[in-house]
Order: C-alpha cells, then structure tokens, then sequence
C-alpha cells in the first residue's frame, strides 16, 4: 500500500510542474514524407535559441523548459530537406506538432552517420550496439538472405558456437542468460536448429538494441546481455511489400494503410505489416549440396508474423501484434526434434495533451513447446508458458529524463528428462515475478550521469533482489568521449542447455530450484537460490575523422551464483540442480569506417571465461581467447546499384576434455541383478582430469556476396544477389565424436543465389 502511495505522489508531483511551471514544452513525432515512418535521432531546434533535443527511434522529440513566445520550430536531418514550422508558446503549456520531412540528394550512408555522431554525444551507450535493417543487409548472406542470426557474431564479445544447433553467447554469458525481446516481450529460441537463420524478418525490423552487458534498470530478469528487437510500423502512405526466393527459403512482406497518415497534424492512421518466410533447405540441399551429406539438410522452419498500428493525432499509439515460429530436424532413424512458439501482444505509447509525462507499457503472452525423440528413448519435453505486463513513465526536462516503472511476469513450466542412468528430472511449476524499476539521466555540461534501481521480486523464492545500476558520459572533446557503467543482476529462469553442450538441438528451460542447493562442491546449503551477478564496465570512444570512429570496452562480469540442471545425477535422493560460480573478462575494439559508398567494420575481442565448480576452476565450452571479424562493403556502379560485401572471421579454438580411456558403461538400473557378465554394454568415456584442458583447432571462414539492383521506378526494384559462404572450404571442426572416433565439421562452402523484388 505504501508503495503505490509512493507512486502516486510522483505522479501528481510530476504533473504539477508540468501543469504550472512558468515555461511551456514543445513535443512531437518527425516522419519520413513518402512512407509516414518515424526519422530517429533527428535534430529538433528552437530556430534562432540553444533550446534543441533528438528523436527517439520512434521519431517522438520533447523540448522542455521553452520560455513563452512565437518560434520556429525545425527538423534538420542530414539526408533530408529541412523542415520548419511556426509554434506558439504559452507559460505552462503544451504544443504538438508533427514534421514530414523529404529526403534530398545526399548519400543515405550520410544520413545514418549523422544519427549515429548524435546518439554517441548525448547518450551513455556503454556496451551497446546498435543495428539496423540496411546494416544486416551489407553482410554477405548465406543462401541470398540477410538475417540477424548472421549478423550477431560480427558484433564485439559476441561469439556463435557452430552452424547447426550451435549457441550464442555474449561476453561470458550463455544462452540462457540473454535476454531476446521482441517488441518488449521475450522470446525464448529465436534461432533456428540451423544457425544461419532468426525468427525474425529482416525486412520488418527498425531497430535492434544489443547491449552487451551493464544495462541499466529498465532491464531485468537476465545476468549477462540484453537483445532488444523493434519491428517497425506498416507503411503508413500506401500499400508496399516484398517477395523473395532462394535454395534456402523463401519469405514475403506486405504492409500498408487501413487509414492514411495525413500532414494537416490532427488526424490519426491505422497500417498493418505482415510477413511470412517458409524453408526449403531439406528439399534443395539434396539436389545443390548434396555433398554436405546424404540426407541433405534435414531443417524445416516456418515463420509468421502481424503487426496492426494505431497513431493518434497527438502522437499517443498502439501496436497490436501476433505470431507463429515453427522448426523441425529429422535426422533419419536417429533423432526428430520439433518446436513451436506462438503468442502474441500489444505495446502503446500515451502522450498527455495537458502533462509532460510519456505512459508506455506492454502486455503480451506466448507459448513454447519442444520435443526431442532419440530411437527408443522416452522424448525429453519442455514447455514455458508466460504472461507479461509492462507499466513505464517518462518524465523529460530541459537536460534530463526520468523513467519509472513497474513489471509483472508470470511464467508455467513443464519438463520432462531422463538421464544416462535412467533417473527422472520433472517440473511442473508456475511462478511470479515483480519488478519496480528507476532510471534518471542527467546531462550537466558535458557529463551525462545515468543511475538507476531495479528491485526485484521474485515469488516462488520469496526473494527480493536489490539491483543498483550506473552510467555514465564524459565528452572530453567532440571527438573524444569517456564511458563507464556497472550493476548487479539477477534471474529465476534455468535451461536445459549445459554449459559442457558446444551443440544442443533440445533448448528447454526451467523455474529455478524451490528446494535447497549447496554452494559449489560442498554439502553447504546456499545463502539463496538465484542465479546473479556483477558487471563493471569502462571505455572510450573516439572520432578519428567524420568517417572513423574507434570504440575500446574493457570488461569484466562476476557470476556469484550459477545453476544448472544436475544432469549427472547417481542417485534418485541427488538433488536436481548443482551450482557454480564463474567470471568473465576482457577488452573489446572495435573500428568503422562510413563514407558515401564504402563502409568498413572490424572488430577484435580478446576474453576469458571461468567456472568453478568447487572441485576445479576451468574455461568454458565457448572460451574463446581471440576472436577477429573484418567486413567490407562497397556499392559501385554509375548509380551504385552494384554492390559487394566480403566478411572474414577468425577465432582461436574452443576448449575440451581430452579423452584418458574407454570402459564398459553399465547402469545398474536392476541393481544386483543386473547382468554385467553377459550383457552387451554401451561404451562409456573416461574423461581427463583436467576439464577442458585442450584446444580444438583455430576456426576461419570467408563469406563473399555481389547484389545487382535493378530500379524500375521510385517505388519497385529487383535486387539479385549471389553468395558464397565458406569460400575457400575450410573444415572448420564442429564436435568429435569420441566413440565412433568421427570428426564433424561445420558446413562446407554454400554457393547460392537469391531475388528480391520490392514495391
């Protein structure tokens, strides 16, 4: 009761000062002219004063504290025409004007520049990526299909463990220690059983945040990295879509206006996006890459996604959106795995025609379901069913912001899981979290501060955890800028997924523990049962020149509590889980080059990663020390419409546990009469004592791809594009198989060729 007391009185004390502070406040959304989508990171001016901000990457602005009077209000964004409008200021009062701007003859590589220099000077950014839609497309794409999945791993600290089946893991975390939202609602396998493919379409997305690590509160329930995937509004002006083909899938877009986006500033629109991409991988691969094996690739995968927009007058509004991803592997007569993911949600955004505080939030619900059936083996099953509600508040003054906010997740677990002695794990649960969290940015001369505070609630724990948060900015100079940022985090959720699993097709996850665990190698119960962490972080970025940028991030993330599902469990009475504790450490650079019609990124990480167990401290399956990408990308051409991209990524190789012998493995499961004389065992592996104590080789792959594009005119194209994964063939190692003695390598060199036609 005290707590929503507490709420409340922040509210009516931020309405307040919006409602009788002596200056008024100038707010509102800037569009691309042709296509009604929001222009992010826009300059937004008072001509002829100091008084300016951005846009968000909805393209919303606020200009706070503006004395009374007549100005003009101009949007300037490099790439585009100017836009100014006329707007009466009254003491205490709000004005909302919408800004349609064109775009000029300037390079548009210039325009994304401009954005990118302007979110560098006035936000903190520390350990954050930003990626767009055009910046996935410049990687060389396997199959002729851009895909998020295969742009991830050229971002520093970001590390893919194989083609099939392989994890993603970022600066020290695993997987299910990253956070994947889409649209704010968490998404918990969005890759594909083959590597090289997300659940998300390129061609619907606007923004992808990757924040690495020391984010800040308005993230939670993850102790490692966030994802956070933004698609974008249908086309709000007219009807628009895409289709496109290759061996590997083929994909469609259609989006347009049920009502359209008018300029006179008062009316509202209503638009709709819907996209759908189906694989033929299994099909194709047997008749083109045949040599990969002689089964071809057996992954299927379906993937649907809608979205329905609303934009009031005033800039307040709502998306409604749904979907369904679907994969299949059927490995003949070995292995069939299967998953499903449906759900869907709604985001909105409420602007106050009287208040200077901004009402977001979310609600959405989903559904995963897998399945793993291996010969005659019971089927290992999971199943997480979650609800969602997001409440945030923003309150925007002339150099600060503050944002608060309250979080509801509800989340039902099922699984079940049988292991090499035959002893069952099974969970059936259903449990809570709650979350109130508070971030305030402070802009003081060239110093940007970012505090913040999550506490966080966790039900079937009865545990509350207390997470500070910190950033911060220095702008020494124009081009040189200081970072640093840190905070505790924490989570409930544990996978299936074992941290010794280098390729794991079943990815399942569980509520953690409600029984009593013991700290690393003892018979020591634990202080509590989550899993947390710490993360510290420093860096600097500098502007070599307007087309160079150079950004250095040391690191460092301490994982005070690790949980795992207690696989090897001997004896029925052995607990479920066991824990242990962990660190991750290292330096990321990362360098761009960006000018006209050349852009050149390349990234070095050099990292450790530890678990101690309580019995050894040792590197991780996914250790990597060194880890090098380089990619090119140069348009040519009389109207630049050819264009080529070449990427070519180095890593050292990951860690394993040699082999000392082999021995008859005999479970007992009948105990003493069980027949260990005559009976034919299975062969069992007796590892070295020292855990991932060797090295598999280094890996190095080259990706090349050429696009033609033809214009036929202002609204349709056809892009071709060919592409070569792999180049120059490497066999690159996957796994060894200890017991047939078998190396398995990641795929061979891929050549394909890919159409997209656009209108």
């Amino acid at each position: 009761m005290e707590f929503r007391k507490l709420i409340s009185l922040g509210f009516f004390f931020f309405i307040t000062i919006a409602l009788f502070g002596q200056k008024g406040i100038v707010r509102g959304n800037v569009f691309e002219k042709s296509s009604g989508a929001p222009v992010g990171f826009c300059n937004v001016y008072l001509d002829g004063t100091t008084i300016g901000n951005t846009t968000d990457d909805e393209g919303f602005f606020t200009l706070a504290d503006v004395p009374p009077g007549e100005y003009i209000l101009v949007a300037k964004f490099l790439g585009y025409d100017s836009m100014g409008v006329k707007v009466n200021v009254r003491a205490g009062g709000i004005v909302y004007e919408r800004l349609f701007i064109a775009e000029s003859g300037e390079q548009l590589t210039e325009v994304v520049i401009s954005a990118r220099k302007e979110q560098s000077r006035n936000q903190v950014q520390i350990s954050k990526v930003q990626v767009s839609a055009k910046q996935i497309k410049s990687l060389p794409s396997t199959g002729g299909i851009a895909d998020l999945a295969q742009y991830l791993p050229v971002l520093p600290g970001v590390i893919i463990s194989g083609d099939q089946g392989g994890q993603l893991y970022i600066r020290g975390g695993s997987p299910i220690q990253n956070k994947i939202l889409l649209d704010g609602m968490t998404i918990y396998n969005p890759f594909h059983s083959i590597g090289f493919f997300s659940v998300f379409e390129t061609e619907a997305i606007r923004s992808v945040d990757v924040l690495t690590g020391g984010f800040n509160a308005e993230y939670g329930g993850r102790i490692s990295a966030v994802v956070d995937i933004k698609t974008r509004e249908g086309n709000k002006k007219r009807l628009a879509g895409k289709i496109g083909g290759s061996p590997f899938q083929a994909r469609a877009l259609i989006e347009g206006p049920i009502s359209k986006l008018s300029e006179d500033g008062r009316s509202g629109s209503t638009s709709f996006l819907f996209t759908g991409k189906h694989s033929f991988l299994e099909e194709s691969s047997k008749s083109l890459y045949s040599y990969v094996d002689s089964i071809g690739l057996p992954y299927n995968f379906t993937d649907l996604y809608g979205k329905l927009s609303f934009v009031s007058g005033n800039g307040s509004k709502l998306n409604l959106f749904g979907f369904n991803f679907k994969d299949n592997v059927n490995f003949q007569n070995v292995a069939q795995l299967n998953w499903l993911t449906t759900g869907g949600g709604a985001n909105f955004k409420l602007i106050p025609p009287s208040s200077n505080i901004i009402v977001g939030g979310s609600a959405a619900f989903s559904d995963y379901d897998i399945s793993l059936s291996e010969g005659e083996e019971d089927p290992r099953t999971s199943k997480i069913t979650t609800y969602n509600l997001i409440f945030d508040f923003t309150y925007f003054g002339a150099n600060s912001e503050v944002k608060y906010g309250l979080e509801f997740n509800g989340f039902n677990t099922q699984f079940g899981f049988q292991n090499f002695l035959g002893l069952s794990i099974n969970q059936s649960d259903f449990t809570t979290e709650l979350a109130g969290f508070a971030k305030y940015k402070q802009k003081i001369g060239n110093l940007i501060i970012e505090p913040g505070l999550r506490v966080q609630f966790y039900a079937s724990q009865s545990d509350f955890s207390l997470e500070p948060r910190f950033g911060l900015k220095y702008n020494i100079t124009d081009r040189l800028r200081f970072k640093a940022a840190g905070g505790l985090y924490s989570q409930n959720l544990v996978s299936t997924v074992n941290e010794r699993d280098i390729v794991n097709l079943f990815v399942g996850f569980l509520a953690g523990p409600e029984s009593t665990i013991f700290k690393p190698g003892t018979t020591e119960p634990t202080d509590h049962r989550l899993q947390k962490s710490l993360h510290g972080i420093a860096g600097f970025e500098y502007d070599l020149n307007k087309n160079i940028e150079l950004n250095v991030e040391p690191y460092y993330k301490g994982f005070t509590q690790l949980i795992n599902l207690n696989r090897n469990k001997l004896r029925g009475s052995d607990p479920d889980f066991a824990t242990e504790t962990g660190e991750a450490y290292g330096i990321d650079f990362s360098a761009r080059y960006d000018k006209k019609n050349t852009y050149i990124w390349a990234t070095y990480s050099h990292a450790y990663v530890n678990r101690n167990d309580g019995f050894q401290i040792y590197p991780t399956v996914f250790d990597r020390r060194n880890n090098i990408n380089f990619l090119v990308t140069q348009k040519f051409g009389k109207n630049a419409d050819w264009e080529a991209s070449v990427r070519w990524n180095y890593g050292s190789g990951f860690p394993f546990t040699q082999t000392q012998g082999f021995h008859s493995l005999f479970n007992f499961i009948d105990g003493i009469n069980t027949d260990y004389v005559s009976e034919n065992p299975d062969l069992g592996v007796i590892y070295a004592e020292d855990r991932n104590a060797g090295r598999l080789p280094d890996y190095h792959r080259l990706d090349v791809s050429l696009k033609r594009v033809y214009k036929f005119s202002k609204n349709s194209q056809l892009d071709v594009i060919a592409s070569v994964t792999n180049v120059y063939n490497r066999d690159n190692i996957f796994f060894f198989d200890r017991i047939e003695y078998n190396r398995v390598n990641q795929l061979p060199i891929l050549p394909s060729i890919g159409v997209d036609f656009g209108f």
